[in-house]
C-alpha cells in the first residue's frame, strides 16, 4: 500500500546524514516557487529576444488552463514547445549556464537545502526539461543525479516535442528514480504536491514541503559555490506581470536610450550630466578628482585606474571629471566607437607595442584604463593586469558602480554593440564614481614596487572602497564559464585586420 501522508520538512533531522541519499522536486521544494514560467521566459527571451518571449506570454493562459483541467503534463508541454521549438540545443544549454543559475540561486528554499546540503549524495527530478537546470544543480549546488524532461530534438534543434517517456510527473517520476536507483532505496524524498507522492513512497523517510512565499531564500555566502559570473539582459526575475512590463517598455526605453545617447555624443562633456539629470540618468560623485594634467610644464597625465562594471566607464568617469578622458580598450563594437564622446585606443595584447601607445596617450593627457579587462557584475574584483603600473606613477584609483532595474548593460553572448542601448533602457539608471586618493609616491613601481605589488594594492584599495571580494579570475575564465570560449573573436579582414579580444 502506498502511503498517502508525510510529515512537514521541519520534522526532518539534518543530524548524522552523512552518508544518506536525498531526493527532491525542483518546483516548491528545491525552489520557494512553485512557477516555472520565469525559467521559461528567461530562455525565451535570451534565445528568441522580445518576440519569442511575448508567444510564450500570450500562450501561458492557455498552458495555465490545460494545467488545472487537463493535466500537469499538458501545461508544461505547451511552455516547451512557445520556449524551445526550432532552437539550436546548443544556445539552450549556453542559456542554462550562463544565464538561468543567477536566478535559481536567488529562490533556493532554506528547509529543503538544509535536508540537501546535509546529504551525501542528491537527487533532483523535475517535470522541467533537463537541459535547464542540469548545469545549475550539478555545478552550483553539488547533485549527483538530474532526472528531468528530456526535450526531442532533430539535427541538433529542438523541435518543441519531449521524448519518452513524456513530461516527468507523478508516476512518471516514481519510473525514473526506480530506473535510476534500482533496488537501492533513498533515505530521503522530499517533494510539494500530491503528484510527488508515487516517488517519496519509494524513499525510506518523505517530508513535504508546504507553500510559504514569505519565507527568505538561502543567502548566496551559504550555497557550495558563488555566482561570480552571469549573463542574459534581465536584471529582475521575468514573472508573468515582470514580462508584460518589459515587453510594453522596451519601443519606449529604446526612443528613451537614443536619446540619451544622442545627448552624451552631441553636447560638452560639462553639460552632460544635468541633461542626463533631466533625462532620468543619475551620477554620483564621490571623492576629489586630481585637476587636469599641464602639458605647459611638461606635466605627465593621470592614469585612472578604473573597476569595470560596462563599457561606459570612462564615459561616466569624463563625466564626472567634466571632461573627455580618452580611454584604452581590448574591445569594443564599431558601432560603439563611432557613438563614443570621448576617443577609445584599441590595445592588440602585443606587451611592447602596448605600453608604448599608453606612454604616448599619457603624455598628452590623462587616460583612462580598466585593468580587469572584462566586466563584472557581481560584488566581485577580477584580477588587475600589472602592464599599466610599470609606465607612470601618476596612478588615481577609481571605483565605479552602476544600478540597473531592467536591463542589464553588458554581455558575453551577444552583440556588444547594443550593450550602451541597453543600459539607457533602464527607466533610471544610475552610476557612482568615487574618486579614491592618488597612489603614495612609495607605493610605486618608481619607488621600488613591483608592477604586480602596485595592481594588487589598488585592486585592494577599490575592492576595500566598495566592500567586494577579491579574485583571482581573469578574462578567460569569464568567457569559458558564460561562452564557452576564451572571449577571442576573429572579426572578417575587411572589417577588422587584427584578433579582438572580448570584454
Amino acid at each position: 500500500m502506498v502511503r498517502t501522508t508525510f510529515p512537514t520538512i521541519d520534522k526532518c533531522s539534518s543530524n548524522g546524514r552523512e552518508n544518506h541519499t536525498v531526493v527532491a522536486d525542483m518546483d516548491g521544494t528545491l525552489l520557494r516557487g512553485r512557477i516555472s514560467f520565469p525559467y521559461f521566459a528567461l530562455i525565451a527571451f535570451e534565445v528568441g529576444g522580445i518576440l519569442r518571449l511575448l508567444f510564450l506570454l500570450l500562450v501561458s493562459p492557455l498552458a495555465g488552463l490545460l494545467y488545472y483541467f487537463v493535466s500537469e503534463s499538458a501545461g508544461i508541454q505547451v511552455q516547451i514547445f512557445a520556449t524551445f521549438a526550432g532552437v539550436r540545443v546548443s544556445e539552450i544549454e549556453l542559456v542554462a549556464r550562463a544565464v538561468l543559475p543567477k536566478f535559481y540561486s536567488s529562490d533556493i528554499h532554506p528547509e529543503s537545502w538544509r535536508v540537501l546540503s546535509a546529504c551525501e549524495k542528491r537527487c533532483i527530478l523535475t517535470a522541467n526539461p533537463r537541459i535547464m537546470v542540469e548545469a545549475f544543480c550539478k555545478d552550483f549546488l553539488g547533485f549527483d543525479t538530474v532526472l528531468g524532461t528530456e526535450i526531442a530534438t532533430y539535427k541538433g534543434k529542438a523541435t518543441g516535442f519531449v521524448s519518452p517517456p513524456g513530461v516527468l510527473v507523478a508516476e512518471k517520476k516514481a519510473d525514473a528514480l526506480k530506473k535510476a536507483f534500482g533496488d537501492v532505496q533513498p533515505e530521503i524524498g522530499l517533494g510539494d504536491r500530491h503528484t510527488d507522492i508515487p516517488f517519496m513512497a519509494l524513499c525510506k523517510e518523505g517530508y513535504m514541503v508546504p507553500p510559504n512565499p514569505k519565507v527568505e531564500a538561502v543567502t548566496g555566502d551559504k550555497l557550495p559555490k558563488p555566482i561570480v559570473f552571469h549573463d542574459g539582459r534581465l536584471v529582475q526575475k521575468p514573472t508573468p506581470l515582470m514580462a508584460l512590463l518589459t515587453i510594453l517598455w522596451l519601443p519606449i526605453g529604446f526612443f528613451l536610450a537614443c536619446l540619451r545617447i544622442a545627448v552624451g555624443f552631441l553636447l560638452p562633456m560639462p553639460v552632460v550630466y544635468y541633461a542626463f539629470w533631466a533625462l532620468g540618468v543619475r551620477v554620483t560623485v564621490k571623492g576629489s578628482p586630481p585637476p587636469p594634467a599641464k602639458k605647459s610644464i611638461g606635466q605627465s597625465g593621470v592614469l585612472f585606474i578604473c573597476s569595470h562594471r560596462t563599457l561606459l566607464d570612462p564615459f561616466f568617469l569624463s563625466i564626472a571629471l567634466g571632461r573627455p578622458i580618452p580611454t584604452v580598450t581590448y574591445s569594443v563594437s564599431r558601432l560603439t566607437e563611432f557613438l563614443s564622446p570621448i576617443k577609445t585606443v584599441r590595445l592588440n595584447r602585443d606587451r611592447a607595442k602596448d605600453a608604448a601607445m599608453i606612454k604616448k596617450l599619457l603624455e598628452e593627457g590623462d587616460l583612462a584604463i580598466c585593468p580587469e579587462g572584462t566586466t563584472c557584475r557581481e560584488p566581485f574584483l577580477l584580477r588587475f593586469s600589472a602592464v599599466y603600473a610599470e609606465l607612470t606613477d601618476e596612478l588615481v584609483p577609481v571605483a565605479m558602480v552602476n544600478k540597473m532595474s531592467m536591463f542589464h548593460g553588458t554581455t558575453a553572448r551577444g552583440w556588444k554593440g547594443m550593450d550602451p542601448f541597453y543600459f539607457f533602457m533602464n527607466p533610471r539608471p544610475e552610476y557612482e564614481v568615487t574618486f579614491l586618493n592618488k597612489l603614495l609616491a612609495e607605493l610605486t613601481c618608481g619607488a621600488g614596487k613591483s608592477s604586480h605589488e602596485v595592481a594588487n594594492y589598488i585592486q585592494r584599495a577599490i575592492a576595500a572602497s566598495l566592500s567586494y571580494d577579491i579574485t583571482s579570475f581573469t578574462r578567460k575564465d569569464k568567457y569559458r564559464a558564460l561562452a564557452g570560449n576564451d572571449g577571442s573573436v576573429v572579426e572578417k579582414p575587411v572589417l577588422q585586420p587584427n584578433k579582438v579580444m572580448g570584454c
